[in-house]
């Protein structure tokens, strides 16, 4: 693709915490400007740009609920505004919730699951495309989207609302790379394992990782910056002919 002078710019959704902002280190360190998007814990969003600053990259930070379509645009928007066109999205932000029985999840936890998880993954993409298909006057671009190992393990008696939105995830990802593959596009996706972040805190599991590990043929959780290494690469020219892939990073489970 036609490179812009400019350092390249990727959007990171959800690059407050946990693998985005384990993201949002490494893609800076390797030349990248980072838009680190958050929805509610601005200080924390604000750490990782002080990070970024303090190493000599540019960073900035960006408040937008993924799981609200006007806060999207408003997100894209602003990102144009101040850091300029991105050639980058990592479709990170997302949702799980507390053990469940798939008869005893309510409405309400299913439509902000998907709300959030999936929903708001397309239209982040789409604006994206909008502004890197060559189609569109861009420069092309890269998207990697997070998706997660329960999409093939189904996620039984715990997460099955959380499985399903990243089975969709991975649907999504095959479709769109194909779909945007003439326009300068690449989209892959990443299945993270057993990962030790504050997503399991949230669904009332803190120690989840370390319990199930005995599951893992590596015998332990992932870290974070394992996985960042696998989206940074995807989301990279060192990947310029991989498209429509999914990389595991799960110690083989």
């Amino acid at each position: 693709m036609n490179k812009p002078s400019t350092p390249p710019l990727v959007l990171i959704t959800g690059g407050s915490r946990g693998i985005g902002a384990a993201c949002a280190l490494l893609a800076a360190s390797q030349g990248w400007s980072v838009a680190v998007n958050y929805t509610r814990d601005a200080k924390a969003a604000d750490q990782v740009v002080a990070q970024i600053r303090a190493q000599g990259g540019q960073a900035q930070s960006f408040q937008a609920d993924v799981g609200i379509e006007a806060d999207i645009l408003r997100l894209f928007n602003e990102v144009d505004q101040a850091m300029g066109r991105i050639t980058g999205l990592i479709n990170n932000a997302g949702v799980v919730d507390v053990a469940c029985r798939v008869q005893d999840m309510s409405w309400q936890r299913l439509e902000r699951m998907m709300r959030i998880n999936v929903l708001g993954s397309f239209a982040c993409a789409a604006q994206a495309v909008k502004r890197m298909s060559t189609k569109h006057g861009g420069h092309g671009g890269s998207i990697v989207n997070l998706s997660s190992a329960a999409a093939t393990l189904g996620a039984p008696n715990q997460y099955v609302d959380y499985a399903a939105s990243k089975g969709a995830i991975d649907t999504f990802t095959m479709g769109l790379a194909k779909e945007v593959a003439t326009e300068g596009i690449r989209v892959n996706g990443v299945r993270p394992g057993l990962i030790l972040t504050d997503i399991h805190a949230s669904g009332g599991q803190p120690d989840r990782a370390h319990q199930l590990a005995n599951q893992v043929p590596m015998q332990r959780p992932g870290t974070a910056e394992e996985v960042a290494q696998a989206v940074v690469w995807l989301l990279s020219d060192a990947a310029s002919y991989v498209t429509a892939s999914m990389v595991n990073v799960g110690g083989g489970r």
